[in-house]
């Protein structure tokens, strides 16, 4: 199968998503974990662990430990309610946290926005061709870098 069809989720409907993702992985949603992912779904570009700080220490009128926020997107990453944009050192939520497959990143230069495409074929591909020369619990990061239809039209 090249791709397939999920449900993209967006506003509360994701932020319930989400949190049904994670109580059913075993984790809590404790306060702290539900501010980090409101301010990472709010975000209109891949956000660092120190821009979801800030947007957390502002939300709750005081000051959050970037190392916190780490630990909380790590979890996210692990349990599927967020996405690593590698080069980027950065994070996006995942839209569609239920549906587990590899993601392929679209990142525009020009831009920073990121687009995510997903091609089980491809991913099979990769995930095939590492077991073939001796690798086990592969994990395919595919990142391509360009411009976006709209930065390559300005």
């Amino acid at each position: 199968m090249g791709s397939h069809l999920h449900h993209d989720y967006a506003g509360e409907g994701l932020v319930s998503a989400a949190r049904e993702a994670l109580t059913v992985s075993g984790e809590q949603w404790t306060d702290m974990r539900a501010d980090v992912f409101a301010a990472l779904a709010a975000q209109e570009r891949p956000a660092s662990a120190y821009d979801i700080a800030e947007s957390v220490g502002q939300r709750r009128g005081k000051r959050v430990a970037a190392n916190s926020v780490y630990r909380i997107l790590d979890l996210f990453v692990r349990t599927n309610l967020a996405r690593r944009v590698e080069s980027a050192n950065a994070y996006v939520a995942n839209s569609h946290p239920g549906c587990r497959h590899d993601c392929i990143f679209l990142i525009c230069d020009a831009c920073g926005q990121v687009t995510h495409i997903d091609n089980d074929s491809l991913t099979g591909h990769l995930r095939e061709a590492a077991r073939e020369a001796g690798f086990a619990d592969v994990r395919p990061v595919v990142e391509i870098r360009g411009r976006c239809q709209a930065c390559a039209a300005a």
